[in-house]
């Protein structure tokens, strides 16, 4: 049974027990449907071997020798990962396109006696509707947290969703804090696999009720932010968190700990500012990350470096009407929260 999908949230997905992509380990962690496990029946050496042989040799001897690599890779899956499931199991299967190799593992699924579900146009058909989310307007009236750099921007709107808000952590989907020292552990996710939780993200929200996003650049690390999130910001009405310097760093030097217990790269990203700053700042920076003063080196890169280029920034977006919440400190996130609350009040 094919199932065409018309929507990232179609109910036909819920109609399954297991969704499987049976493209290759590359292709899968690339980007993949939500919750979908990788049983590839071809891996990504075979895949790579038949497409030589059907360029070179001929379609027939690739189809021949693909079809050998997809029973046996078939079997292995049927007798490993597949052993366990009854009669009673429905899986969906996919691969690139919907064609031979979900369909040649969907068939051998089927003689088993297994109700299988195969998505019609495969990975692309999902890929178009997650292009035409994420480059579409936003639907929900967008709000945008703005603060220089230490801020605590995501720490408080993690206080606000957690208050009943609509918000969209940008930098939790990609797996980045958006400075140039914000790389977190397991890297960030492809720009395909960004797009698709993003446009998940989307897809779930109320268009009634405003959404609560941080102010971003068009690059969250190596990423790009798509069409529609990117207008939706530098359109949107913006409450600013005005914090002192001192408090600022004071927050950074806790909150990048993991980044702050590898020297080495500290050394190796302030020595690519080079071309930006003074000899002798850089020299100075140097010598904080020797001395492991956190907050000092915090607080020189956001008078120098950070705090001019976001204010830079920020007039291209920002006409400075906007309300502004001060907050002398960082120590109380909950009641700095709270005070973001009675602003949004005023602008529901």
């Amino acid at each position: 049974m094919d199932i065409r999908l018309t929507s990232l949230s179609d109910p036909a997905l819920s109609g399954f027990d297991t969704l499987i992509d049976t493209r290759s380990p590359l292709e899968f962690a690339e980007d993949h449907l939500p919750g979908a496990i990788n049983l590839p029946v071809l891996s990504d050496e075979e895949r790579a071997q038949v497409g030589t042989i059907y360029k070179q040799v001929s379609p027939f001897d690739a189809r021949k020798l693909g079809g050998a690599m997809v029973a046996a890779n078939a079997a292995r899956h049927i007798a490993g990962p597949l052993a366990g499931f009854g009669g009673g199991w429905r899986p969906l299967v996919y691969c690139w396109r919907g064609g031979q190799r979900s369909g040649a593992f969907a068939t051998i699924l089927q003689q088993i006696g297994w109700r299988v579900g195969r998505i019609e146009g495969g990975y692309k058909a999902w890929r178009a509707l997650v292009v035409a989310r994420v480059t579409a307007p936003v639907t929900a009236p967008v709000v945008v947290l703005d603060g220089n750099t230490g801020s605590a921007k995501t720490e408080i709107l993690a206080r606000l969703a957690a208050r009943g808000y609509q918000v969209i952590d940008l930098e939790g989907l990609a797996n980045h804090r958006g400075s140039l020292f914000g790389a977190m552990p397991g890297g960030q996710p492809g720009q395909k696999l960004f797009e698709s939780r993003l446009a998940m993200a989307l897809e779930a929200l109320d268009p009634a009720r405003l959404l609560l996003v941080e102010a971003e650049s068009s690059r969250i690390g190596d990423l790009n932010l798509p069409r529609g999130i990117w207008q939706a910001i530098v359109a949107a009405p913006r409450i600013r968190l005005a914090v002192p310097v001192e408090a600022r760093a004071a927050y950074t030097a806790q909150s990048y700990a993991e980044a702050c217990a590898d020297p080495e790269t500290l050394a190796r990203i302030v020595n690519g500012l080079r071309p930006l700053h003074p000899a002798e700042r850089i020299e100075d920076w140097l010598r904080m990350i020797d001395a492991a003063d956190w907050r000092g080196l915090a607080a020189g890169l956001m008078r120098d470096h950070y705090d001019p280029r976001y204010e830079k920034h920020r007039a291209r977006h920002d006409d400075g009407r906007g309300p502004v919440v001060a907050l002398e400190s960082l120590d109380d996130l909950d009641g700095a929260a709270v005070r973001v609350e009675a602003v949004l009040a005023g602008l529901a």
